[in-house]
């Protein structure tokens, strides 16, 4: 094997986290590689994260514009532009969906880039090898994978024959249909309905679980479904489709569902989730089964010697912040710099509709089954000082669960204008283990929404 085709690490997969390893490990002055067929940077700067962000940013400024007969005077007619939120998209986002500036980026680090599909092929005592598009090459040091997930399509009958979008389609659209169904209630579905919905789109979600967001507090999905009725959302809960077909021309859709109902629209967006291939980059071949939903690993990230995964594949969320944080943890393991390793027992979320719902940790039902004291209580920012200022656009609240044993927190969401902020004070009280009295005596600031906070804590001391 030629010394062209060898590495000290290789990288598989450049989302968020696999860039930083790669930049990290190069910059410490390894003889990097990092492969990826697709764009450097991964699902979050051209498909999620930043542009949806971007499209919800401009869905509220349309909301609140339609508040200010209730709280300002007049307005005249809001006329919505989905073009102005396509071309930011392009021009400010995603460089036109190229990826340039980040292959620069990691090449300035010192790493090298070989565009194209990597999979580990075996391991043996010379270290691992990884085939790319049909070229081997050897990882002395180790292979780090990062290969992402990828939009899961259920498998409904007749789904193949229709020209649906993902996440993908819906962020490259430079024009939104007149109507939409959306399979799928979850974080993704939930986001971009609303966004279109508040850009003129006659929007249906379809759910089989019973609730919007089912993976978070009832409360939550329950608020969320009131609030899309109210601006026009059709939600259908508790039932999922049994056959899609064409429905004429281009994108446009026919629907059955597991009720008997029937559904028409332009256009059907899949928001069902996400789907892992560990064939795809050859983890099977150090050990994984690969028919896996996540990938197996320790504290470390490590699968096995010399084999490290991080990010969505290992299933502790699909969230950028939690492929940055197993990326440092796997830097300071390949240089061998000790520190903390990897916990998940308070890992934040946060959905970006309006309202934001942001939780951490153990939902109340999760801690129930695992501990056997469990104290939970709920504050509505109706009954908060700031929450009652905000007026229209306001509904939200805040829940804490606490595991009474200890005194502390093992859970909590924050859903509201700023839920996601809010959350990072119940994030670091989850993570940490802050005592809740502390938490009780501690001033807090006048009038806030994170005031509610000290609101729930005191109800987890009031006797019911």
């Amino acid at each position: 094997m030629t010394s062209e085709h060898t590495a000290e690490v290789i990288v598989i997969g450049l989302g968020p986290g696999g860039e930083d390893v790669a930049g990290r490990l190069a910059l410490a002055g390894l003889d990097v590689v990092g492969v990826d067929e697709r764009l450097v940077g991964g699902e979050c700067p051209y498909w999620g994260c930043i542009p949806s962000k971007m499209m919800i940013r401009a869905a509220q400024v349309l909301a609140e514009a339609g508040r200010v007969p209730e709280l300002a005077g007049e307005a005249h007619r809001v006329e919505p532009r989905w073009e102005k939120v396509a071309d930011r998209i392009r021009e400010q986002a995603t460089d036109d969906w190229d990826d340039q500036v980040a292959v620069d980026r990691l090449q300035g680090k010192g790493a090298r880039f070989v565009r194209g599909h990597g999979a580990i092929e075996s391991r043996s005592d010379e270290g691992v090898t990884v085939t790319i598009d049909g070229t081997q090459w050897l990882a002395t040091r180790g292979v780090v994978v990062n290969s992402g997930t990828a939009p899961a399509v259920p498998p409904v009958d007749g789904i193949g024959d229709v020209d649906y979008w993902t996440n993908h389609g819906f962020i490259e659209a430079r024009e939104l249909p007149d109507s939409l169904i959306v399979l799928g209630g979850g974080a993704i579905g939930c986001e971009l309905s609303q966004v279109a919905a508040r850009f003129g789109c006659t929007v249906t979600v379809v759910e089989r679980a019973p609730r919007l967001l089912a993976l978070e507090e009832p409360a939550a999905g329950d608020l969320l479904a009131k609030i899309f009725a109210a601006e026009g959302i059709d939600v259908r809960l508790g039932v999922g489709a049994t056959h899609v077909e064409p429905n004429g021309t281009g994108g446009a859709v026919r629907v059955r569902l597991e009720d008997g109902g029937e559904l028409t629209a332009d256009r059907l967006l899949v928001a069902s989730g996400r789907s892992v291939n560990v064939h795809a980059v050859g983890l099977d071949a150090v050990g994984v089964d690969p028919g896996a939903r996540s990938v197996p690993v320790d504290e470390w990230c490590r699968v096995g010697d010399r084999v490290w995964a991080l990010g969505d594949i290992v299933g502790h969320g699909a969230f950028t912040h939690m492929s940055m944080y197993e990326a440092d943890v796997v830097v300071r393991d390949v240089l061998g710099q000790g520190g903390a390793p990897a916990r998940y027992d308070a890992i934040p979320r946060v959905t970006f509709t309006e309202p934001e719902v942001g939780a951490v940790g153990l939902t109340a039902d999760a801690a129930r089954k695992q501990l056997s004291n469990v104290r939970v209580a709920t504050v509505d920012l109706a009954d908060t000082t700031r929450g009652w200022i905000h007026g229209p656009g306001g509904q939200g609240f805040i829940t804490v669960v606490e595991d009474a044993d200890r005194g502390v927190l093992v859970g909590a969401t924050s859903a509201g204008p700023t839920g996601g902020e809010v959350l990072g004070f119940l994030a670091l009280a989850v993570s940490v283990g802050v005592p809740v009295q502390s938490m009780i005596d501690m001033p807090y600031a006048y009038p806030t929404i994170h005031r509610g906070i000290q609101q729930a804590l005191q109800k987890l001391r009031t006797p019911a």
